[in-house]
C-alpha cells in the first residue's frame, strides 16, 4: 500500500509540522509561508467521485458549474474534498484506495504537503453505497431519545473516517414551520428544544468519532414562505430569536459542533452568506464558535445570481468573506481567480482571507492532517493487498449486523402509534388484505438523502448495496399462519384508481386490511418527499384518499400505516380508521418495526415531533402558535390538529400522581423543583415520554400559549414506579423583548407536565418575582430530568 500512495519527505521539519508547539503558532507560520494563491486554495473544494477502479477520484461535472482542471488547480493546494463517496456508487474499499491515491497527489502536489478535508452527507447514515440507511432526522425526533441517537452518530462518523472522511454534511437543524416544505423529512421536528436537544446528540456522537459535524441550514431556511424550496422566509426577529436560533446555539455551546453551514435564506434582505451580523457577530463573537463556516453548495455564486447583491464572481466572494464564510462548496468558482484578482486590485483585503484561512487550517491541524506522519491510508485499508482489487472488493463492510441493529432500535422507538380501537395489536388474523403503493417497495422506508434515493436512481442497473425487505416480507415473517393478499390500489402520485376495485374486494375478504401509505422520497420534483418536493396542500398524493376512503367503506377494520416524509391530513380515517401507525421513513429496518408494531412484539413509544393536521389547508401551524393562531370564531378555518405535535400512544397504561412543588415562587434568576409519580398500570414493558411544557399567561410580547422546555423517556415494567424531579430554571421563561434583548420577566407561570402539546397530566402554577432580569447566551436552555424508583 505504502508504495502506491507513499507522500515524498521534504527535506526540512517546518513549524506547520512540529507537534511540540501552539497549534495557533504552527498555523501562524504556516500561513505566513503561503503565497496569495496558496491561501485561497485552502478556501474552496472540489466536488469528485471516487473510482470504482482504485484510481484517483473525477472531478464531477454538475449542471451548475464548468469543468474543473485538478491539474492546474493541485500546486497551490486544495482545501476540500466534495462527497468522494456520495456522487457515484463504488465499493467501500476501493472507494478508500481511491480517495487515499489522490490525498497523495494532493499532498505531493503542493509546496506543504497539505492534505484536502473530505467530507460527505451524512444525513440519515454516511450516504455512500452499501453504508446503513439509519431513519431520517424526523424519527430521530419521534424517538424524544437523544442517547440513541448519540449512539447512531457515533457509528455513522467511525464507517466515515474508517474510508478516510474528515466531514460530515449534518445535522439539519432547521426547525418545521411548515409542513408543506419538501425537507421536512431532513428536520428533527416543530420544536426548537425538541430539535436542539436531539441535534446536539447527533454532533456530539459524530464527532466523539472525530467527524467534523455541520450544523445546517443557518438559518432560516424553514422559515420559506408558503413551503416553498428556496423561497423568501418572511420571518420576524423575535422568530428567527426564539424559534429558529436556539437549536443552532445549543448544538454549538453544549455540543462543540465544529462547523456551520450557511443557509440560502436571506433575511428581510440579507442573504445568510452576506450576514456578517449573523456569522461573526452572532455565531463567533456572541456564541464563541471557533470551527469553519461553509457555504451551502452554490451558495457564495447566489449572491449574484439568485440574490441579486453582488456585481461579478468577485463581488460575491468579497461579500461572503467578510461576512464570515471560510469555505466555497462544492466547487471553486468565486474563491478561485476571482477572489485573487479582487485581492490583487484592492477590492478585498487579504486579512479577510488570512481570518478565513486561519480557521481552515485550525481544523486540519485538529484533524492532524498537518502533522508529519499524517497518512493518507485510512484504517479500513490498513493491511489490504491494493493491487488485489477482487480481494479488495468486499472487504469493508459499512453495513455490519450492529449498525442493523442500531438502525432497528432507532425505528422501533420512532414508530408512532397515532390512533387505536383496540384492533392493534393484531391477535393471530387468518386472513389479511395488504394493500397501497407501499407495501411491497423497498424503498418506501428511505428518505431522499438516502443514497439509494439520493445518488442510486441514477444508476439503474446498480443493486442497492443494502437489504430493504418490503412491508410485504416482514408481515409474512411476523405473521407466518395468516394468509396475506396484495393489492396496489393506487400509486403513489400517478392518480390511478383502476386497481381501487380489486383492493376493496380484498379488504372484503380478509379479517383486516393493513393499508399502507405515504410518500416516495426524491429530489427536485422526482419525489412526493425531500429536496424541492414541496406541497401545495397536505392531502395525501395521487389517488391515495380515495383508496383510503374506500376501504373505509368496506366494513372490514382499516390499519392505516403511513411511511411518508412529513405529516398528512388523514381526512375520515383520524375518526374511522381500526388504527392508525405513523412511521417517518424509517430506514432499512423500518419494516421489521413496523410489522412488530402491528403483532405487539413491540409497544410503541414514538411521540409526533409534528403535528398532524386536521384539514390540508391549514398551513402554516404548528403547536407554537400564539392566541390568534388558534380557532377563533372569527375565521373559518380551524387550525386544531387532529393529532398534536408529542402525541402517542402505546399498549400499556401509565398513571402521573403525587405532584409537589418546591416553592410556588421564585426570583427572576431562581428556578422551580417539581416531583411527581409516573406508575406503569398496564400488563407489559412500555415507555412514557413526559413531556414539560411553559404557559405565560401575561408578558410583554406576544408568545405562543406554549413551549416545550424539557422532556424525559421513562421505561418501565408493568407495576414499575419512577419518582420524577423536575428542574426548571426562571431562563426558560426568557423570550426576546420589545427592546431585542432577552428577557425574563416577572408573574404568573404554568409549567404544565404532559403526554403531548394538548394532554396535560399534572400543572403547576407558580410565579416569578423581583425585577425584570436580562439574560444571554449563558442562559440556561433546558429543563433537567432525575429518575428515582418510586
Amino acid at each position: 500500500m505504502t508504495a502506491n500512495v507513499a507522500v515524498e519527505p521534504t527535506p526540512e521539519f517546518p513549524l506547520w509540522n512540529d507537534r511540540t508547539l501552539p497549534v495557533t503558532k504552527r498555523v501562524g507560520a504556516l500561513i505566513e509561508a503561503m503565497t496569495l494563491q496558496e491561501k485561497t486554495a485552502q478556501l474552496y473544494g472540489v466536488w469528485v467521485g471516487a473510482s470504482d477502479e482504485g484510481g484517483e477520484v473525477a472531478p464531477h461535472q454538475h449542471d451548475m458549474e464548468e469543468a474543473v482542471d485538478l491539474e492546474a488547480l493541485l500546486p497551490n493546494g486544495l482545501g476540500q474534498l466534495t462527497r468522494p463517496f456520495g456522487t457515484i456508487p463504488v465499493d467501500p474499499a476501493v472507494g478508500a484506495l481511491s480517495l487515499a491515491r489522490t490525498q497523495a497527489r494532493i499532498t505531493s502536489a503542493n509546496r506543504f504537503g497539505i492534505p484536502a478535508v473530505a467530507h460527505d452527507e451524512c444525513l440519515a447514515g454516511f450516504a455512500a453505497w452499501g453504508a446503513t440507511a439509519y431513519p431520517v432526522p424526523l424519527s430521530w425526533g419521534a424517538t424524544f431519545d437523544p442517547d440513541t441517537v448519540r449512539r447512531m452518530a457515533a457509528a455513522i462518523g467511525r464507517d466515515m473516517r474508517s474510508v478516510g472522511v474528515h466531514q460530515g454534511l449534518a445535522p439539519v437543524l432547521d426547525v418545521v414551520r411548515d409542513a408543506r416544505w419538501g425537507r421536512v423529512e431532513e428536520t428533527i421536528g416543530e420544536d426548537p428544544i425538541l430539535v436542539g436537544t436531539i441535534g446536539t446528540a447527533y454532533v456530539q456522537g459524530l464527532q466523539s468519532a472525530g467527524i467534523v459535524a455541520t450544523l445546517k441550514h443557518f438559518v432560516g431556511y424553514s422559515a420559506s414562505r408558503a413551503g416553498r424550496n428556496l423561497a423568501p422566509a418572511p420571518m420576524g426577529a423575535r422568530e428567527r430569536a426564539d424559534v429558529l436560533l436556539p437549536p443552532f446555539e445549543m448544538a454549538v455551546r453544549e455540543g462543540g459542533a465544529h462547523s456551520v453551514m450557511h443557509a440560502y435564506t436571506d433575511t428581510d434582505g440579507i442573504p445568510a452568506a452576506a450576514d456578517e451580523q449573523l456569522l461573526t457577530g452572532l455565531l463567533r463573537d456572541t456564541w464563541g464558535f471557533e470551527g469553519t463556516v461553509v457555504a451551502d453548495y452554490f451558495g457564495i455564486a447566489f449572491l449574484k445570481t439568485l440574490h441579486g447583491i453582488a456585481a461579478d464572481w468577485a463581488d460575491a466572494a468579497g461579500t461572503a468573506l467578510a461576512a464570515g464564510v471560510d469555505i466555497e462548496l462544492p466547487n471553486v468558482k468565486t474563491f478561485g481567480t476571482p477572489l485573487v484578482q479582487a485581492v490583487t486590485e484592492g477590492r478585498v483585503p487579504e486579512r479577510l482571507i488570512d481570518r478565513a484561512l486561519r480557521h481552515v487550517l485550525l481544523q486540519k491541524a485538529m484533524l492532524g492532517l498537518l502533522d508529519p506522519d499524517w497518512s493518507p491510508i485510512p484504517a479500513a485499508l490498513d493491511g489490504a493487498d491494493v493491487d488485489d482489487l477482487d480481494a479488495l472488493r468486499g472487504r469493508v463492510d459499512l453495513d455490519r449486523p450492529e449498525n442493523r441493529q442500531l438502525a432497528r432500535e432507532i425505528a422501533e422507538k420512532a414508530v408512532i402509534l397515532l390512533a387505536n380501537d383496540g384492533t392493534l395489536p393484531l391477535t393471530r388474523p387468518r386472513r389479511i388484505a395488504l394493500i397501497g403503493p407501499n407495501t411491497t417497495e423497498p424503498t418506501a422506508v428511505l428518505g431522499c438523502y438516502s443514497f439509494p434515493q439520493h445518488i442510486g436512481v441514477r444508476h439503474p442497473g446498480t443493486p442497492l448495496g443494502i437489504e430493504l425487505p418490503t412491508l410485504r416480507d416482514t408481515l409474512a415473517a411476523e405473521f407466518p399462519d395468516a394468509e396475506i393478499t396484495v393489492a396496489r390500489g393506487t400509486g403513489i402520485d400517478d392518480g390511478d384508481l383502476s386497481g381501487i376495485r380489486e383492493a376493496a374486494q380484498a379488504a372484503n375478504e380478509a379479517d383486516v386490511a393493513v393499508v399502507v401509505l405515504g410518500d416516495r422520497a426524491g429530489l427536485f420534483g422526482q419525489g412526493t418527499s425531500g429536496e424541492g418536493c414541496d406541497a401545495e396542500a397536505l392531502v395525501l398524493p395521487g389517488a391515495q384518499q380515495q383508496l383510503l376512503d374506500t376501504l373505509l367503506d368496506a366494513g372490514t377494520p382499516v390499519v392505516t400505516v403511513l411511511l411518508a416524509g412529513r405529516p398528512y391530513a388523514l381526512g375520515r380515517a383520524v375518526d374511522e380508521s381500526a388504527a392508525i401507525v405513523q412511521s417517518f421513513f424509517p430506514g432499512e429496518e423500518g419494516t421489521h418495526a413496523i410489522a412488530g408494531v402491528l403483532s405487539g412484539r413491540i409497544n410503541p413509544s414514538g411521540r409526533l415531533p409534528v403535528s398532524v393536521p386536521q384539514g390540508p389547508g391549514s398551513q402554516p401551524a404548528t403547536y407554537l402558535g400564539a392566541r390568534l393562531a388558534h380557532a377563533s370564531e372569527v375565521s373559518n378555518i380551524d387550525p386544531t390538529p387532529a393529532f398534536a405535535f408529542g402525541h402517542g400512544l402505546s399498549y400499556t397504561r401509565f398513571d402521573w400522581t403525587d405532584l409537589t412543588i418546591d416553592v410556588q415562587e421564585a426570583p427572576t434568576d431562581g428556578e422551580f423543583t417539581l416531583a411527581f409519580t409516573v406508575r406503569n398500570t398496564g400488563e407489559r414493558p412500555g415507555a412514557e415520554v413526559v413531556q414539560l411544557y411553559l404557559h405565560d399567561p401575561v408578558a410583554s410580547v406576544v408568545q405562543p400559549v406554549q413551549r416545550l422546555v424539557g422532556y424525559t423517556r421513562l421505561e418501565l415494567t408493568p407495576g414499575e414506579a419512577r419518582r420524577i424531579r423536575v428542574t426548571a430554571p426562571a431562563d426558560l421563561a426568557s423570550f426576546t423583548g420589545r427592546d431585542g434583548r432577552r428577557v425574563v420577566e416577572p408573574g404568573e407561570l404554568e409549567l404544565r407536565l404532559a403526554v403531548s402539546s394538548a394532554d396535560p397530566r399534572l400543572t403547576a402554577r407558580v410565579a416569578l418575582t423581583g425585577a425584570e432580569r436580562h439574560v444571554d447566551h449563558t442562559r440556561r436552555l433546558q429543563a433537567t430530568f432525575e429518575q428515582d424508583a418510586g
